[in-house]
């Protein structure tokens, strides 16, 4: 059960380290992830477009890093900006989606590429310590599972 346990350590903390090192890395891949799926946006049931519309809607933000990136994609040459990017579902047409110009009053102004780093750079600490907590449990565990080895070794060699 120890080693177990220290498996399990091993691999959160080697987890640990290659995602601070990689950070960059990671946020670049995202980024150009986000423009895949913002060029390849339509209006299927698509878990790619979908995503894009629930990080609009959630952070009320618009495109990687502002509104005007959907005037390079398809989508909108055939129906302008989605209704995700809306500040008010209600005030937002069509016509006002495929003018550019009069979007820009309607539509969030960020990007969402700085909101989504932003959010998870400032939920980090939150992640470091709850994984701090678990690995001191994880310690813990391994300690206690060395103890109770022991233990039982010794009461065996007693009893003979």
């Amino acid at each position: 059960y120890a080693m177990l346990l220290s498996l399990i350590f091993l691999i959160v903390l080697v987890a640990a380290v290659v995602g601070f090192v990689f950070r960059h890395e990671i946020k670049t891949n995202f980024e150009s992830n986000l423009n895949l799926a913002l060029r390849d946006y339509n209006v299927t049931a698509d878990r790619h477009s979908q995503a894009v519309d629930t990080i609009q809607r959630t952070l009320h933000c618009c495109g990687v890093q502002n509104y005007s990136d959907w005037e390079r994609t398809e989508y909108f040459t055939q129906r302008g900006i989605p209704r995700s990017c809306c500040k008010s579902q209600d005030d937002c047409s069509e016509e006002d989606l495929k003018n550019p110009s009069k979007a820009k009053l309607k539509v969030f102004e960020d990007g969402c590429f700085s909101l989504v780093t932003s959010t998870m750079e400032s939920k980090m600490s939150v992640v470091a310590g709850m994984s701090f907590g678990i690995a001191c449990f994880q310690l813990i565990g391994i300690i206690l599972a060395c103890c109770l080895s022991q233990y039982i070794t010794n009461n065996q060699y007693e009893m003979v």
